[in-house]
């Protein structure tokens, strides 16, 4: 019975630890995916939340009840913690794809969308291929290991409940701010040297019209436009490379500095 009593008195705060974790599974990027089914997503969180329990259990000298108006705001506070650190890491995999789209674009691709079961909404085939470069390499820098070491370390310092040491404040909205605005600075420089070369060849092409009228140029120049933008993706595709994992290691870096401030 005495063991019965100190299982009970576990589980409300096992319970806290799963779903700090669990937040990750929703918005996390790779763990968030509609691709892997909800239930995987939750036999996942669960084990990690139990496994290191142990680990980050909380100093607590209180007790939870288990009815759903105590650990109702409890359990959403610790869900927004997840959810916060996966949003943030998302930010650089955004960023590439809407470069890419923008991209596709302007190379006349975006007639060639489609649906894309993992976003659950349509996709451009440029911004898809870069998306997936992307994620490649955040896999291959033990991206999804650093956002379940940012969640555990969060623990020590914002320990649960989350509701007690936990809130919105304007470090963290400086933070969001910044990672958005760089966020939309990498999507304009993954797409910059492509764009400068589509308004080149649009000024050319536009010279070429005034001057020998009797060229089609709308047959000539869809093709070139392709032609040209696909030509500078595969030349400057290690600097965007080296771009997009610079901003990515950035990204990892200051989620850790925020948990741990």
């Amino acid at each position: 019975m005495h063991g019965l009593a100190d299982l009970h008195d576990h589980i409300p705060w096992a319970l806290l630890v799963i779903f700090r974790i669990g937040g990750l599974m929703i918005y996390g990027p790779i763990f968030g995916s509609s691709v892997i089914p909800p239930r995987v997503k939750i036999f996942l969180a669960l084990v990690l939340g139990l496994a290191v329990y142990p680990l980050v259990r909380p100093e607590h000298g209180q007790t939870l009840s288990l009815d759903l108006w105590t650990l109702g705001p409890l359990v959403a506070m610790e869900l927004m913690v997840g959810l916060v650190i996966g949003f943030l890491a998302t930010l650089p995999l955004v960023a590439v794809q809407v470069g890419g789209l923008v991209m596709g674009q302007q190379m006349g691709l975006g007639f060639a969308r489609f649906y894309n079961p993992a976003i659950e909404d349509d996709a451009d085939v440029l911004g898809q291929v870069l998306f997936l470069m992307v994620l490649a390499g955040f896999l291959m820098i033990g991206g999804q290991e650093s956002m379940v070491l940012a969640v555990l370390h969060s623990f020590e310092h914002m320990p649960a409940p989350a509701i007690t040491s936990f809130a919105p404040d304007l470090q963290l909205a400086g933070l969001m701010a910044g990672l958005l605005s760089a966020a939309l600075e990498l999507a304009l420089r993954v797409a910059a040297p492509l764009l400068c070369l589509l308004f080149l060849q649009t000024l050319a092409m536009g010279f070429i019209a005034k001057t020998v009228p009797q060229v089609n140029i709308l047959s000539l120049g869809f093709p070139l436009r392709i032609l040209a933008g696909l030509s500078m993706i595969g030349l400057g595709l290690v600097v965007i490379d080296d771009v997009i994992m610079e901003f990515v290691g950035e990204a990892l870096r200051l989620i850790f500095e925020w948990v741990e401030a």
